[in-house]
C-alpha cells in the first residue's frame, strides 16, 4: 500500500515525495498498535548523553537509524530485500556496527532498553554480544505478545509511567501470561 504509486493518503505521499516519511511513521503504520506503543514509549523516555536521537529503530540491511530519519520508497525495497535472522550477515553486519557505535558513544555504564521482541534471538544474538549486561528491557515484557506489548508501551506513555528494567543477560524472558490490560474508558461523545 505505501510504495503503490496510486495510493493518495498522506503518508504513501510523502514516501513518494523527495522529503521522504520518517521512518517512525512509516514503521508505525506497517506494525500497527506494537510498533506506535514502542514509538510513543520511546520518545517519552528515551535519554541520551549530549541530547543526540536516543530513538532507534532495527532495521533490515540498515542497521540502527533514528526514528527521525526521512526515507523513501527505495528504502522500503532494499528494507524488504533483506531477511531478519541472526545468521543473516546482511542483516547483522550493519546491526552490530551501529550497535558497536552506540555502545562506545555511550561508555561502560550506558544502559540500552530494547522495546522489541525479549523472545527473538534476530534482536537478542547480535545486541547482547556487544551490549552484555548494558542490555535492559521492561520487565513487565515477559509473557506478553506483540499487541499486549505495544498496548501496555502506549499507556504508560500517555501516563508518563516509566517501567522498570532488568538486564536481559540470564533474565527469564518467557513466562506466564498476565491479565490482560484493562479497557480504557471510552471518550464520551458530545452531541451537535
Amino acid at each position: 500500500m505505501l510504495t503503490n504509486a496510486q495510493a493518495t493518503f498522506d503518508l504513501a505521499q510523502r514516501l513518494r515525495s523527495q522529503d521522504g516519511a520518517s521512518l517512525g511513521d512509516v514503521f508505525a503504520f506497517l506494525s500497527a498498535l506494537y510498533f506506535r506503543g514502542k514509538l510513543a514509549y520511546a520518545r517519552e523516555f528515551a535519554r541520551t548523553p549530549g541530547g543526540s536521537d536516543g530513538v532507534l529503530v532495527i532495521t533490515p540491511g540498515g542497521g540502527l537509524v533514528p526514528a527521525s530519519a526521512r526515507i523513501g520508497v527505495e528504502h522500503m525495497r532494499a528494507f524488504a530485500d533483506v531477511d531478519i535472522h541472526h545468521a543473516n550477515a546482511r542483516y547483522v553486519e550493519p546491526l552490530v556496527r551501529d550497535a558497536r557505535q552506540l555502545a562506545a558513544a555511550g561508555g561502560a555504564d550506558a544502559r540500552v532498553v530494547l522495546l522489541g521482541s525479549i523472545a527473538s534471538a534476530k534482536y537478542l544474538a547480535p545486541l547482547l554480544d556487544v551490549f552484555g549486561d548494558r542490555l535492559h528491557f521492561p520487565s513487565e515484557f515477559v509473557g506478553r505478545g506483540d499487541m499486549s506489548r505495544g498496548g501496555l508501551l502506549l499507556r504508560c506513555a500517555r501516563e508518563r509511567r516509566e517501567l522498570e528494567y532488568v538486564p536481559i543477560a540470564g533474565a527469564t524472558l518467557h513466562g506466564p501470561r498476565p491479565p490482560r490490560l484493562a479497557k480504557l474508558p471510552r471518550p464520551a461523545r458530545t452531541r451537535a
